[in-house]
């Protein structure tokens, strides 16, 4: 996430809102580990991902809805390994992914310093 700090950093400059969706829990097979991110800007720009083009779509839509209400949201998506070779997956398994507004700023980790 330290790579696209700068650019989370001009989104807000910009009077833009920014979510941080951070992969927090991982079960079987996943294409990106516990700590993966993904930003999102009010304005519907993103940088970084939570897993690697299999959710972005859906965590992208629930980011905005949390910029809008201002409360952060705990997304679940599972699918078993014999589900995802059926429907043409690469990867199954199960990833928990915590979507948060950012109110202040975000620390060199990528965790947001100061949350709602």
């Amino acid at each position: 996430m330290n790579e696209w700090l700068p650019e989370i950093d001009a989104w807000r400059k910009e009077g833009k809102g920014v979510a941080i969706a951070t992969v927090i829990k991982v079960e079987g097979s996943a294409p990106r580990p516990v700590g993966g991110r993904m930003a999102v800007s009010s304005d519907g720009k993103m940088a970084g991902s939570v897993s690697g083009g299999c959710v972005e779509s859906s965590v992208f839509m629930e980011a905005q809805q949390v910029l809008k209400t201002g409360e952060p949201r705990l997304l679940h998506f599972g699918i078993t390994d014999e589900m995802a070779w059926d429907v043409g997956l690469a990867c199954g398994g199960t990833i928990d992914v915590f979507v948060e507004p950012v109110t202040d700023s975000v620390d060199e980790d990528g965790a947001a310093a100061k949350r709602s």
